[in-house]
């Protein structure tokens, strides 16, 4: 870069040292230009390192693709461009101010006036001279002239074009301003007409008079009743007064004492528009500013209730885009029959208990002998007219979409209590609403007063008709309502339309409200006609015809089921006896948890659970997969469960190098045991109380009827003992496979040996811990031979063992254990060694090397390294065990694994890669020949493979092509569909993620590493941290990736990774210790250890390694250049002695008092922040106020900066901040990072990192408590475990800055813990939002708590209110689309592509030749011509259901069909559509979007969606330009297939299950596709 004043050579490139230039006349310039990560380099350094129009970054290796234009297309670095400009212009206008002082000083002179003279003698010459120069200049100005012309042209043009752009948005803006304003206006009207409803209140005298006239009616109502019961009971005379009753009678009305003129009084309220103020108004609300080019027209600052009620009325479409309530205590509105008769008769119902519904079996208990009703059952009945159970799911359903909000496909997430009604197999059942249940009673008390007159009797000229609805008595004393299905007329075998009601012989009936099909026989002991009338009255009554529109607005009370994705288990037969009764036997009479997954037709498709009662630990048991379990139903299609059971906590592995006590307790082979550690007595406990309190349990006690891969349970074994056990398989017939967990053998098991597992059995972790014996391999190198197994058993089998782990390893894999026998007493003996010795196993190449070399005993002196790399390289030579600068050459002997020598202190490495201190990857300089010679090797073996399909898992060797260069390379997890994997370099250490094509199976021969994991020894992380921080980690990358330093092993073990300390060389050739460094950087606590003996005063010490001489360079001398601290010279070693060291002054403070946390319920309150870990902080609006007092108070009492000084921070707690503003805060002190501290404002939540200097350890206004309080939501787990950073942003989005209601649920147990909340968004829950946007999901255990969420009253539903005038048209309920009907399989029929999505996914037009296709072509495009010409009539859209159909508006300015979607975006609000007619997407507000007329759904939709088979994308990586949304596919390839598609193409039908797939055919009836498998674009399939 360049500053002010610096010449043009200052600005250079960092990669070739030469300055940036820009072009001029005749030369190229060299121009700095931006790479894609942000680094800057010249266009000639860029051209010289292209690779095939990719660029590698030299800072960051970053590859970056290169534009059209190559390396001139990438964008210059116009700041520097214009820095380097500006100092040519700087040094040409200097030169210009000092050419005029010239010539005058040379006028002033003689000789210049000599000068001068000699010139005027020489006039002709010049003049002709000065006319070709004049006449060159002319030239160039009519150049000049012309090119200033163009410019202005294209200036004026692009300003006309620019003014009418801005005009254009600014009216979109100014009309989406209004557009707030005026539903700002009818929020304000809404909340005014609300509180007309307390208008009464303003008329006191007025409701005096009319209670006073109340009670007056009802006394006089009381008497008139006491005087009838003793006209008709005159000795009732002697238990009242009768002369008082009789005075209540006559007493005659005193107009006078009521008045009736308070009537006639007013309020006095007027409502008045202040014109005067409007405009004003209209400015503060409405503002024009003055942004930038990119920016847009905001609101000010102070108008947040406005804009935030806007989003929050946006939202209001997210709540109901699944067309419910997400509310579980109340019904949406929608629900509200239309009538006024029904809203009386339907009040707004809530969530009741589960309550069982009247049994199926008391239908038939009928008390008179002249009706015999009996249960009919018909799985297949005759296809009749559409009466009965259909036209309950016709019909009626139309009534009940308003309602039952189960229809929408989103409504998987909501489950809701329903009892079983009736079953007639579990593909075809029927259920009842819990929530309904006051809405029945109140049907039903209606039915029941129609019934009890005489208006509902049939007479002699009724008849009864098919598909009428009747009443039809049950228990004597209760009416139902009931549809006529088939009417028998006596003497007639087959069934009629109708009959008179003396002619009746039988009837079938349907009750919609329970779902039974009843036969009813109409019985009379006479056959005179008024006998048979008297029967039939008894038992049925006719429903006249306004009844019957009045009991419309009660839809049917029974909704038809069926379990999705069941089918019986033998299809022949179809649904057994046994599945229907276990179905009864599991659902039974009480409530159950319907979760609805879709709709098929009439019916509901569900699966119904059984809520668990007995415990936490207990979960739901799905119907489905219990019927499936118990083989008598079976899915058609794979089903993916949703839950996951409860686990085990894994079990504790024993520390490696550790030797432990343990007992083999199941044995496979050698490589697959468990042991069980012995110094744990839980285990002994654990079991006597499985026994105890399992064998008191009943037979049907904790049964488990459904068990689930994975899931904990308790198992009974052979020996009639129960232990703890998980199931692992579903062999089939009733029966599981479970392994115990505390002993690790399996077994098959019939599901009624197994227990559900009480909560006080998962406490303890599984005692199995899964080992495998190490150092030894099977004979044959594959499988263990059977009498090594058995050897392995005799000796190890339930003995007493001592284990000693050789390692750690993922808790997945087996433990590597060395397992040793022997006595008390007696010397411990390796049974790897007594295998080996009686050739049942053989031991691995490391182990049999070392098997008879002794091993040496472990260096544990801690060596210092050397102050100059000349005496390291001096010692090792005299030494003889590091000859790293021998040079030969002879061939280098292949060692594929690193060999560190036997001598480990100061060895020359390079850091090759770096993570932390605590991980980080050094190579031997003397390996680099082994490096070179492994890396030719590689690429020699990888040259005569080919290429082939591997499929990769983690910790498996390859060879890998990066960057040109086969190296070593080792997978470090599962590759997986995306064909991408991730490698880390064996000889590095770093990860590199590269294609699938790159990789190759390495020789087992080149399996190894170069690359060793070391961490820095006896230095740990600042602040008590466990994990290193980002500064630490980037400051020790920033200085020894790629470093040659000194490694001093610090001791033989086989930890990983390595301990070891590390110096490196600073500026001067000083070697510095990493630790040290990091400790004088305040990066890093040195590790507390006992003191060790003190060296003697003979030894000698190199400055680099002393304490104090180096203490004193850091004191005595100015901040060093390097990032290493500076020592003395080699020539003068330092002498000891005392350090001067400023003492930091010991200060320790409290915490602030908790806050005062509110009461349970509903409260107003204001969100200061949110927490990276969803923690929302909050202040109540007294809090509020008290913040204003204390921030005035705080800035009063403090008038001066306190004095710095150094501080102890480890006992400071609570602490004074100064803001970014200069203004103090209170603080809480979180965590020492370095020169910063992490702090927490405690009255606003808000965490920043501050330097030192602007904390200070003391306390301000502490009688005040914490004013913000800290909540967490309740009833939602984050996705993932903890929360994602969208969902932060989310939840910042819509709280920050606003004032919320907050509902109050729990409050902690600790005072400063964080209170349980529910947060309501204009009655829309926070909670149900994070859901729906996929952040969350919804506790599972929230069923089993008592607490109850409610949402914020609402004013309307608290006082009875008309609001018919306020609410615009119901908007009509459309179906879907209609799809075209395709030709038969293998029938050639033309067709045109619409919308090509991939080369092989596309949206087709079928184009039939027959005229009436033609014709409903035509008249689509007209009657879309015909609206588009009115559009404006047409309404907007307010109902957003997924996949609605609607017309929403294209970049021509037309409407077409299309479908929602999806919400893209809440602010502005944004909806993705689909054109069903050309398959093409857009994201529209919803001012473009309109109600769609329905007989536009008359006609078929014109794109379908294919895949066109026979081909697919390439196996090899494109390095082109590809689809962002389908990398695999190159934009190229999309181009081309374009251009074959413009021709005539035909299409066949090859299959319609699972996706519509077809083949498509040029003119000449060859496959479309072929040329682009012949240009290598695309392969065959």
């Amino acid at each position: 870069m360049m500053d002010k004043g610096d010449s043009p050579s200052a600005a250079i490139c960092k990669l070739c040292g030469n300055a940036f230039k820009l072009p001029e006349d005749k030369t190229d310039g060299n121009l700095p230009r931006i790479l894609a990560c942000g680094h800057i380099f010249c266009t000639n350094c860029l051209a010289s390192i292209e690779c095939e129009g990719a660029i590698r970054c030299p800072d960051c290796e970053f590859w970056a693709t290169l534009p059209e234009g190559g390396v001139n297309g990438l964008q210059e670095e116009s700041r520097i461009i214009g820095l380097i400009y500006t100092a040519e212009m700087n040094q040409i206008k200097s030169l210009r101010c000092n050419g005029p002082k010239v010539c005058q000083k040379n006028r002033t002179s003689p000789r210049a006036s000599t000068i001068s003279n000699s010139d005027f003698v020489k006039q002709p010459a010049d003049i002709e001279k000065i006319e070709k120069t004049v006449d060159e200049s002319l030239v160039q100005a009519a150049e000049n002239l012309a090119q200033l012309e163009n410019i202005y042209e294209a200036l004026t043009a692009d300003l006309a074009e620019q003014v009418k752009r801005e005009r254009t948005r600014l009216e979109m803006e100014l009309t989406q301003a209004s557009n707030k304003a005026v539903h700002m206006i009818q929020k304000w009207k809404d909340t005014q007409l609300n509180q007309l409803k307390k208008m009464e209140t303003h008329f006191p005298s007025g409701r005096a008079v009319v209670s006073h006239v109340q009670e007056r009616i009802k006394a006089l109502e009381i008497a008139m009743q006491m005087a009838r019961e003793i006209r008709r009971v005159p000795f009732l005379e002697q238990y009242c007064i009768l002369d008082k009753v009789l005075e209540t009678l006559q007493t005659p009305v005193d107009h006078k004492a009521i008045d009736l003129k308070c009537i006639a009084e007013g309020t006095g309220m007027s409502c008045v528009f202040q014109s005067d103020n409007v405009s004003q108004c209209l400015t503060l609300s409405l503002k024009m500013e003055a942004c930038g080019s990119n920016a847009v027209i905001k609101q000010p600052a102070g108008n947040h209730q406005s804009d935030d009620s806007i989003k929050s009325s946006s939202r209001k479409h997210v709540k109901y885009r699944n067309g419910f309530s997400n509310l579980p205590s109340s019904k949406p509105d929608k629900w509200e029959p239309e009538s006024p008769g029904a809203s009386r008769s339907s009040p707004q119902g809530t969530h009741l208990a589960p309550k069982p519904a009247p049994r199926i079996s008391s239908f038939s208990d009928l008390g008179s002998p002249d009706v015999i009703i009996e249960e009919f059952f018909d799985d297949n009945p005759e296809p009749v007219t559409p009466t009965g159970p259909e036209m309950a799911n016709i019909e009626w359903r139309t009534q009940r979409r308003r309602k039952c909000h189960l229809r929408d496909k989103k409504c998987k997430e909501v489950t809701h209590w329903v009892v079983v009604t009736h079953v007639v197999n579990p593909s075809h059942f029927y259920v009842r609403y819990v929530a309904e249940k006051k809405e029945s009673e109140v049907l039903s008390r209606k039915i029941n007063e129609l019934c009890v007159g005489e208006g509902c009797q049939f007479t002699l000229g009724d008849t009864m008709e098919r598909g009428s609805m009747i009443f039809v008595k049950w228990k004597d004393v209760v009416w139902c309502r009931a549809t006529v299905v088939e009417v028998f007329q006596k003497s007639c075998v087959k069934a009629v339309k109708a009959c008179p009601v003396t002619q009746l012989a039988s009837l079938r009936v349907f009750f919609p409200d329970y779902g039974f099909t009843k036969s009813i026989t109409i019985q009379s002991e006479k056959e005179a006609a008024e006998s048979l009338l008297k029967a039939v009255n008894n038992h049925l009554r006719k429903v006249a015809e306004s009844v019957s529109v009045e009991l419309n607005n009660f839809a049917p009370q029974a909704v038809r089921c069926s379990l999705k994705d069941l089918v019986p288990y033998n299809l022949t037969e179809g649904w057994s006896e046994e599945a229907k009764a276990e179905f009864c036997c599991v659902v039974g009479s009480a409530a159950v948890e319907m979760r609805p997954l879709g709709q098929d037709k009439d019916s509901l498709l569900v699966d119904l659970r059984k809520a668990p009662m007995e415990q936490s630990t207990d979960v739901p048991i799905s119907v489905r997969e219990y019927l499936v379990f118990i083989e008598v139903a079976r899915f058609y299609s794979p089903v993916t469960l949703g839950r996951k059971p409860l686990m085990y906590y894994p079990p504790v592995y024993p520390e490696a190098s550790a030797e432990l006590d343990a007992v083999v307790s199941h044995i496979n082979s050698l490589s697959d045991f468990y042991i069980q550690l012995v110094d744990n007595m839980e285990s002994l406990l654990l079991s006597a109380k499985l026994q105890d309190y399992y064998s008191a349990l009943k037979d049907d006690e904790f049964r488990v009827y459904c068990p689930v891969i994975g899931q904990a349970c308790v198992a009974r074994f052979e020996d009639k003992l129960w232990y703890r056990a998980q199931v692992i398989s579903h062999p089939g017939g009733r029966k599981v496979e479970v392994r115990y967990v505390d002993f690790g053998n399996k077994q098959v098991l019939s599901v009624s040996d197994l227990r559900k597992i009480k909560d006080e059995f998962f406490a303890l972790p599984a005692m199995a811990v899964h080992c495998c014996l190490a150092d030894v391999t099977p004979l044959d190198g594959e499988s263990w031979s059977e009498a090594c197994t058995k050897r392995f058993i005799s000796l190890a089998h339930q003995q007493l063992v001592t284990v000693k782990a050789k390692g750690k390893v993922p808790k997945t894999e087996p433990l590597p254990l060395g397992v040793f026998v022997g006595g008390v007493n007696e010397p411990k003996t390796s049974i790897a060694e007594l295998l080996a010795n009686e050739n049942l196993v053989c031991f691995k190449e490391s182990k049999q090397r070392t098997k008879n070399k002794k091993p040496s005993r472990p260096d544990s002196t801690v060596w210092d390294p050397p102050l100059e790399p000349g005496a390291a390289a001096a010692k090792a030579e005299a030494s003889g065990h590091v000859t790293v600068e021998e040079q030969n050459n002879d061939p280098v002997e292949l060692q594929p694994q690193l060999k560190l020598p036997d001598q480990r202190k100061d060895l020359k490495v390079m850091v090759t890669h770096v993570n932390s201190p605590s991980s980080f990857y050094v190579r031997l300089t003397n390996s680099d020949r082994q490096l070179k010679r492994i890396c030719e090797l590689v690429k020699q073996e990888c040259a005569l493979m080919e290429p082939q399909e591997v499929v990769w898992k983690a910790d498996m060797y390859c060879a890998a092509n990066i960057n040109g260069v086969w190296e070593r390379g080792r997978i470090c997890s599962d590759v997986t569909s995306s064909n991408t994997a991730e490698v880390r370099r064996c000889d590095h250490g770093n990860k590199v993620k590269i294609h699938v094509s790159n990789l190759y199976p390495l020789p087992s021969s080149l399996i190894g590493s170069l690359a060793m994991e070391c961490t820095l020894n006896d230095i740990r992380p600042t602040g008590g941290r466990s994990t290193w921080t980002d500064t630490a980690c980037d400051l020790i990358s920033y200085y020894l990736t790629g470093a040659s330093a000194l490694m001093t092993i610090k001791e033989e073990a086989d930890e990983h990774p390595l301990p070891v300390t590390l110096s490196c060389s600073n500026r001067m050739g000083e070697y510095i210790s990493i630790a040290d460094f990091l400790v004088d950087e305040g990066l890093a606590f040195r590790e507390r250890k006992p003191k060790v003996q003190k060296p003697k005063e003979t030894d000698t010490q190199t400055p680099a390694t002393d304490p104090e001489s180096c203490e004193k360079e850091r004191s005595n001398s100015p901040p060093p250049v390097s990032p290493f601290p500076p020592t003395q010279a080699a020539s003068t070693p330092p002498k000891p002695f005392p350090r001067s060291i400023v003492t930091a002054e010991k200060v320790k403070t409290s915490m602030y008092n908790p806050p005062e946390l509110p009461c349970p319920g509903h409260i107003l309150i204001n969100v200061s922040a949110i927490g990276d870990d969803g923690v929302i902080y909050a202040r109540t609006q007294s809090a509020e106020y008290q913040l204003e007092q204390l921030k005035e108070g705080i800035q009063k009492s403090i008038k001066t900066l306190p004095r710095q000084k150094p501080y102890t921070w480890k006992s400071v707690q609570g602490c004074a901040v100064i803001g970014p503003d200069m203004l103090w805060y209170r603080g809480q002190l979180l965590e020492l990072l370095g020169g910063h501290v992490k702090v927490q404002y405690v009255d606003y939540g808000l965490v920043e990192n501050i330097p030192v200097v602007h904390v200070y350890p003391m306390l301000l206004c502490v009688e005040v408590p914490q004013l913000c309080i800290p909540c967490q939501l309740f009833g939602i787990n984050p996705v993932g475990g903890k929360w994602q950073r969208d969902g932060v942003a989310l939840m910042r989005e819509v709280l920050l800055n606003r004032s919320v209601d907050m509902q109050v649920v729990a409050l902690p147990a600790e005072p400063r813990g964080a209170v349980t909340v529910e947060i309501f968004l204009d009655g829309m829950s926070l909670s149900r939002i994070l859901c729906h946007n996929e952040h969350a999901s919804m506790d599972g255990a929230l069923s089993k708590k008592s607490l109850v969420v409610t949402p914020p009253a609402s004013l309307l539903d608290v006082w009875d209110i008309s609001t018919e005038s306020l609410m615009g048209p119901e908007e009509p309920v459309l179906g879907s689309f209609v799809s075209p009907n395709l030709p038969l399989e293998g029938e050639h029929f033309e067709v045109r592509v619409t919308h090509l999505w991939t080369p092989n996914e596309m949206f087709l037009w079928p184009l039939k030749d027959t005229a009436d296709s033609e014709m409903m072509d035509d008249s689509l495009d007209e009657a879309l011509t015909r609206i588009n010409a009115d559009i404006t009539s047409l309404p907007r859209l307010t109902s957003f259901p997924y996949g609605g159909p609607c017309l929403a508006e294209y970049s021509d300015g037309k409407y077409y069909r299309a479908r929602l979607m999806k919400f893209t975006s809440i602010e502005p609000l944004m909806i993705l559509v689909q054109h069903v007619d050309f398959g093409s997407d857009d994201s529209l507000p919803t001012s473009k979007l309109r109600q769609m007329p329905p007989e536009l759904l008359l006609f078929p939709t014109r794109a379908i969606k294919v895949k066109v088979a026979g081909f697919k994308a390439p196996s090899v990586e494109w390095h082109g330009d590809v689809l962002p949304y389908c990398p695999v596919w190159s934009v190229k390839a999309v181009m081309e297939m374009t251009d074959l598609l413009h021709n005539n193409i035909t299409a066949t039908v090859i299959s319609r299950e699972p996706e519509l797939k077809v083949q498509l055919f040029n003119e000449d009836r060859e496959l479309v596709h072929l040329p682009l498998v012949n240009s290598g674009l695309a392969e065959l399939d």
